[in-house]
């Protein structure tokens, strides 16, 4: 393998063997750090590949011997979406659409990447919490991966993403309380059974899958970045990932201008990363009692804080938080102005990009892209019903 990890928190650096959890001296998730150059020349070589994630294979954890588990995703579209950016007055706004993915979600990429290198390096077993799509995604290519996947959800998740879940095998488990509560009885059934955790940074892949969703992006506008990303952010490894590949992009030569700004946005109930952006702090406190009906959000505690702090700082982006009410009305803008089938977390970045407007933090004519991070049909709601 030609590449490391790094931790992220103390720095420590080791190789890759085995199937690696977090830094065993501080607790961080950990960094990939690539050996490789990655030459110009491979730029070009990207026309003739599939339209996939692994188009990108340079900067993924993943040798020209190895295949990968796939069913298909990245390659999503980018959007202008003219009608939405004049009601919220910022006049160059794209919609990254992720829910078009395999599973319907952003989350089809950092599990493919995960399952992949992990199955390479002998695991047959998994489990982690989630709030919904990253289980849907996990068991998915655990089933083509043909390993087992053990899934624990909040019993509040929506029940079509909990029927999807089932529905490609995993032995899912709801229980009463968060995804919090929910990653303690996962690692207590890693401990037990040697089952491997997949836990959002307590192993180092996901991020890598997560990162196409930057290289995609620079891609899609011709190797020039966008003034301002906003990102709907639970655990962070979206906003991770994008960070770290805009730095490997701009060290590669391959894009133009300086890296995005990065925003995070997060519900009002449920805040720990604006709330320690805010204060200055250089990591997040748990949220008490988070409650969201943006599921992917709800997440109390966040292991990569800290990293998404000085992601957030570094790029000289924020945080914002929206309330429910917005997220939602905002969601639904979103599917009826552009036809978008858009998850409350979606809305949430819609809702984030009118208050970054109003606040002078984007400019009206920058080039400001929103993610939608997953379908709406899988909440089982309209998003003009979503709080009743």
């Amino acid at each position: 393998m030609d590449w490391s990890l790094e931790c992220s928190g103390c720095r420590k650096v080791t190789t890759p063997n085995g199937l690696p959890t977090v830094c065993p001296d501080c607790g961080s998730p950990w960094l990939v750090r690539y050996a490789r150059k990655v030459p110009a020349a491979a730029r070009e070589a990207l026309a003739a590949r599939p339209r996939t994630m692994w188009r990108y294979r340079e900067f993924l954890p993943i040798t020209n011997d190895e295949e990968p588990i796939s069913l298909g995703e990245g390659g999503t579209p980018l959007l202008l979406a003219r009608r939405l950016g004049a009601a919220i007055g910022v006049q160059d706004l794209w919609v990254k659409d992720e829910a078009v993915n395999p599973t319907g979600s952003f989350k089809a990429r950092g599990l493919a990447a995960a399952i992949t290198r992990a199955v390479l390096a002998g695991a047959k077993r998994f489990v982690l919490p989630t709030a919904g799509n990253a289980g849907v995604a996990a068991a998915a290519y655990g089933a083509r991966a043909g390993a087992s996947v053990k899934v624990y959800a909040p019993r509040t998740t929506p029940a079509p993403l909990l029927g999807q879940i089932t529905a490609y095998g995993a032995d899912l488990e709801t229980i009463d309380g968060h995804i919090g509560d929910c990653g303690k009885l996962a690692r207590a059934y890693a401990a037990d059974t040697l089952a491997m955790d997949l836990s959002t940074l307590r192993e180092p892949y996901r991020i890598e899958g997560k990162k196409t969703l930057g290289l995609e992006i620079a891609e899609q506008f011709e190797w020039r970045l966008p003034g301002a990303i906003i990102y709907p952010t639970g655990g962070g490894t979206g906003l991770i990932g994008m960070w770290k590949v805009f730095g490997e992009l701009i060290d590669a030569g391959w894009v133009r201008g300086p890296m995005p700004r990065l925003f995070s946005v997060q519900s009002a109930g449920c805040a720990p990363v604006v709330t320690a952006f805010e204060r200055g702090a250089e990591t997040c406190d748990p949220w008490p009692d988070p409650t969201t009906v943006a599921s992917g959000l709800r997440v109390p505690s966040p292991l990569g804080g800290a990293v998404m702090l000085r992601a957030l700082r570094e790029s000289g982006g924020g945080a914002v938080a929206v309330t429910d009410a917005d997220l939602v009305a905002s969601a639904n803008q979103l599917s009826t102005l552009e036809g978008v089938d858009a998850c409350p977390e979606g809305g949430a970045a819609v809702a984030a990009a009118r208050v970054l407007a109003e606040r002078g933090r984007i400019a009206r004519n920058e080039r400001v892209v929103v993610f939608n991070t997953g379908a709406g049909v899988l909440y089982g709601r309209t998003s003009s019903n979503l709080l009743t």
